[in-house]
C-alpha cells in the first residue's frame, strides 16, 4: 500500500472513530473512553502524516513507532468498549478490525525501515 493511500486510510479511520466516539454514552466512563479514542485515532493520522516529512531514517522510525503505539491503543479502547457493550456493535467491530490491520501494517513498516537502516 502506498504512503498516499495510507494517509487517506488513517485520516478516514480517525474520522470514523470520532463519529463512533460521539455515539458513546454521556457517562463518566463513556466520556473518558470517548476522549481517549478520539485522541489516539487522530494521533494515528497526524503522526503517520508526519512520518512523510521525516528528515532522516531515524526520525521516520521514531514517528512510525508513535503511530504503532497509537494504533495499538485504538485497538485497546475498541476492545475495551466491546467488553462493556458500548457503541454500535457493527461499527465497533469494523473499527477494531481496521485498527488491527493498521497496527500490523505499521509494525511491518517499522521492521522493514529498521532493517534497511542497519543495512
Amino acid at each position: 500500500m502506498s504512503g498516499d493511500n495510507l494517509v487517506l486510510r488513517t485520516k478516514s479511520f480517525a474520522f470514523e472513530c470520532v463519529k463512533f466516539a460521539e455515539t458513546l454514552p454521556q457517562t463518566f466512563l463513556g466520556n473518558h473512553v470517548k476522549g481517549q479514542l478520539i485522541r489516539c485515532s487522530t494521533s494515528v493520522a497526524a503522526n503517520y502524516r508526519a512520518t512523510r516529512l521525516a528528515q532522516s531514517k531515524a526520525g521516520f522510525i521514531a514517528k512510525l513507532s508513535i503511530v504503532v503505539e497509537e494504533s495499538d491503543e485504538c485497538e485497546f479502547w475498541l476492545d475495551f468498549l466491546s467488553s462493556l457493550n458500548f457503541g454500535i456493535d457493527e461499527t465497533r467491530i469494523k473499527l477494531l478490525k481496521e485498527a488491527h490491520e493498521l497496527t500490523s501494517i505499521f509494525v511491518s513498516s517499522r521492521r522493514t525501515a529498521q532493517k534497511n537502516k542497519n543495512s
